[in-house]
């Protein structure tokens, strides 16, 4: 391979028919994909051979992580292919899109100083659920510089070793964390306005919805206090927001409620929040009232997210991964 060359790591679990979706757009390059599989039973180890992908039967008796998922397809990738260019990482409920690795090589190509690109990443089926709807606005995402991405993109792989890679001990918000830690070192990172890849959250329960929250709060706060100190730090007014909105709202609330009935007044701040987004979102959308009120309710989940970490941060113990699916 050349020092512009391509390869692919794809990370999955008993994803079934999603992963052959996920292979087949790929297209000639699932000769250079490496498919890190992570205990399933299902056969998608034996058909991601068949297809044509190196597999890399992650060890399953260490604590699983996306994290070291990734880290261990790039190991092998780097074996397989020592002139590696970059690496596009794809999720295995994830579809490639026609032509983006083209346009994601070549803005690469034209900016020596940017580690990572992505761009847009869209729900499969949005219409299926509000929360399938409201995973897609979230990756709906201006083009142009950013502080951190999410887990599709295409990265430089000489910035991403010289940093160590993932940060294996996340189980979640490990993206975000190595672009802080690229730019720290001097990277940048952008997302550009190409179609990227099409994902399945398949998120049609309440209760999918609230762990998803409760697994990015736990991610703002440890991520966040892992770089509190560094000026390329993020997630401080995430930690902030989750904190005041999940926590210290209703705690007042109900302290003042022991006093008087009238401090349960405090909770009417929550629907004029959800009016005030609403609003602020404009009228283009239909659904802005409900993205408005998923957005507020998500604060209590995020707060359950944050205050799990730091109890298990002052006991000296980490959480199990937290999965919705």
């Amino acid at each position: 391979m050349s020092g512009r060359d391509i390869g692919i790591v794809v990370i999955g679990r008993n994803e079934g028919p999603r992963l052959a979706a996920c292979l087949r757009s790929l297209g000639p390059h699932i000769h250079s994909t490496v498919y890190v599989d992570s205990g399933s039973t299902d056969g998608s180890p034996e058909m991601a051979e068949g297809m044509g992908a190196i597999v890399e039967r992650l060890d399953m008796t260490q604590p699983f992580t996306a994290a070291r998922a990734r880290n261990a397809g790039c190991a092998r990738l780097a074996a397989a292919a020592p002139g590696l260019g970059y690496i596009q990482f794809v999720d295995g409920d994830c579809e490639l899109a026609k032509g983006w690795l083209d346009d994601a090589r070549a803005f690469l190509d034209a900016h020596d100083d940017v580690a990572i690109v992505a761009g847009r990443r869209r729900e499969r089926r949005p219409e299926a659920s509000v929360y399938n709807a409201m995973t897609d606005r979230e990756w709906d995402v201006p083009a142009g510089e950013q502080q951190e991405c999410g887990g599709d993109f295409l990265v430089r792989f000489e910035a991403f070793d010289a940093v160590g890679g993932f940060n294996p001990a996340l189980i979640a918000g490990e993206e975000p964390e190595l672009c802080v830690r690229l730019r720290a070192a001097g990277w940048r990172v952008f997302r550009i306005a190409s179609e990227m890849t099409r994902h399945d959250a398949a998120m049609t329960r309440f209760s999918q919805w609230w762990r998803r929250n409760v697994r990015g709060g736990h991610a703002f706060a440890e991520v966040a206090r892992m770089h509190a100190n560094s000026p390329h730090g993020i997630w401080k007014r995430s930690v902030s927001r989750a904190c005041i909105w999940g926590g210290a709202i209703p705690a007042a609330a109900l302290a003042t409620a022991a006093v008087h009935p009238a401090g349960l007044l405090l909770l009417g701040i929550y629907p004029l929040q959800v009016a005030r987004m609403a609003l602020r979102q404009g009228a283009g959308r239909a659904d802005n009232w409900a993205h408005a009120t998923f957005l507020v309710l998500g604060k209590f989940p995020e707060m359950q997210g944050v205050a799990s970490y730091e109890w298990n941060r002052l006991r000296g113990r980490r959480r199990q991964l937290i999965e919705y699916k």
